[in-house]
């Protein structure tokens, strides 16, 4: 999160779960509860998710209280009473949270999150655990894809400018980064994340000089140990002639240039010409950097006209996830006072209980198969869902994102091949077992058995 900012206030929240609160402390309903985040369906041509967010959403729980600032607002409104903000002044989070660890393909309907503590801590977290998650799994799900298009491509996030806001433009560097790509231009992910940065120029800086030869010459001599030239400002042959003439010159002042960047036109088109200006020019080992409206259906595009570009700056549609710009995700309660509890709406069926997912792997570790069972099955398989938070604290130090990075590479290598396709494959074999099976028809049967009393008593409709 960015210190310091309205980004860390509690506040940033929902105003039901102040509410729902209220309402909790008045009756002293405190017993412990469990939530669980999950996603309930594939976007069109989505194959699995990626799991993401857990660091932000740990620091949010460790650090939540009420400011003194935040208790006078509360105060202030006429809907809450003098004894619950007296009671929000002590709120601290002393709950316990499993997850699934970042970095974990998942699918539909499998929590990757739950948290269990009182009631009302468990609440009032709701909006802002599904805001960080949702929103860096979203973005970790869509960059994915163009990892796995492109694997031995450079990658850099490029989509700041456009992304939702500044939060959304920094944890889209983190997001992309955790599933692959070399870095970002995000400058504050460097120093917040540990994100390797890269950067070029823009074509203000040519327009800003008379002469385009004169602009790569500047700029070369400016930033020597990374000598990257935006070329299509004008005509991208003729300045890739430029730059082949201006080569000698930085050389002999030991001032090599590393690069040239595409921004503009038929990529494809560009690179080949351009890649056989720079090597008829002896530039065989001056790279060629891509940018403009690149996703990984473009990129799918090069790959397959065999484009000769080393690297690619990937940014709206990415850090908007433009295709699939949310999830259907859910924070759901499952289990209230040691009772299973079921949501039952109409198209939003949940299943109840505390849950595990369990993967099986095939003989050369690709992933073949999950069950979705109850918390404390015994059954065949990796238990996804981890212990991660206890009483508040976390269990573990925060694992560095780079390591974070590595298990997430390690874990897409287990991937089914037809899970990689840009298209619908045959979906991923999730079972829901038997044993939740069973506790939902028992939880159906215990609320129908409810109804009819409350009916016979008067208390229904």
């Amino acid at each position: 999160m960015i210190a310091g900012s309205s980004l860390d206030s509690v506040l940033l929240t929902d105003l039901y779960q102040l509410t729902m609160l209220q309402g909790y402390f008045d009756r002293r309903m405190e017993k412990t509860a469990v939530f669980e985040f999950f996603v309930r369906k594939l976007p069109p041509k989505r194959n699995f998710f990626i799991a993401a967010g857990l660091e932000q959403a740990l620091a949010f729980l460790e650090n939540l209280r009420f400011t003194p600032e935040e208790l006078d607002w509360i105060s202030s409104q006429r809907s809450f009473h003098p004894e619950f903000v007296r009671y929000l002044e002590k709120l601290r989070f002393s709950g316990d949270v499993h997850a699934m660890l970042e970095g974990t393909v998942f699918f539909p309907n499998e929590p990757i999150l739950r948290v269990t503590a009182p009631l009302p801590q468990a609440q009032l977290v709701e909006s802002r655990l599904i805001n960080l998650i949702h929103f860096q799994t979203l973005i970790a799900s869509k960059a994915v894809r163009s990892v796995l298009i492109s694997p031995n491509k450079l990658l850099v996030d490029f989509g700041l400018r456009r992304a939702h806001g500044a939060e959304a433009g920094l944890l889209a560097a983190r997001a992309s980064y955790l599933v692959g790509f070399a870095g970002s231009a995000t400058v504050l992910a460097a120093l917040r994340f540990g994100v390797p940065v890269y950067g070029t120029m823009a074509h203000s800086f040519i327009q800003a000089h008379d002469d385009e030869a004169v602009a790569f010459d500047h700029f070369a001599r400016s930033l020597p140990q990374n000598v990257i030239l935006l070329i299509d400002t004008y005509d991208t042959e003729a300045a890739a002639e430029k730059v082949v003439q201006l080569a000698p010159k930085l050389e002999r002042d030991a001032i090599k240039i590393k690069g040239v960047r595409l921004d503009s036109g038929d990529l494809a088109d560009h690179a080949f010409k351009v890649r056989r200006i720079l090597d008829d020019g002896g530039l065989q080992d001056v790279t060629i950097f891509a940018s403009g409206s690149v996703d990984e259906y473009v990129l799918a595009r090069l790959e397959e006209q065999r484009a000769p570009i080393d690297g690619f700056g990937i940014g709206t549609h990415m850090d908007t996830s433009a295709d699939a710009p949310y999830l259907d995700c859910a924070y759901k309660l499952v289990e209230y006072d040691g009772m299973a509890r079921r949501k039952r709406s109409e198209g939003k069926v949940l299943w109840p209980g505390r849950k595990q997912v369990f993967r099986r792997y095939d003989d050369t570790e690709r992933m073949i198969g999950d069950v979705l069972s109850l918390e404390g099955d015994r059954l065949e398989g990796e238990q996804l869902i981890r212990p991660v938070m206890k009483q508040g604290r976390r269990l573990d130090d925060p694992l560095s994102l780079r390591g974070a990075r590595e298990r997430t590479l390690r874990e897409l290598k287990r991937l089914p091949d037809a899970l990689k396709s840009l298209d619908a494959a045959p979906p991923y074999s999730v079972t829901v077992s038997e044993a939740i099976q069973d506790l939902a028809r028992r939880v159906d049967a215990r609320q129908a058995q409810s109804e009819r009393q409350d009916r016979q008593s008067g208390k229904g409709p």
